[in-house]
């Protein structure tokens, strides 16, 4: 289970990363 909740942070992670470099102006 901890695997699990590992990858989700890992997705959300990389997520907020190519929307910060997608739509810098927004951070």
């Amino acid at each position: 289970m901890e695997a699990v909740i590992g990858l989700v942070v890992a997705v959300a992670l990389l997520g907020y990363l190519v929307l910060a470099l997608v739509h810098p102006e927004r951070f």
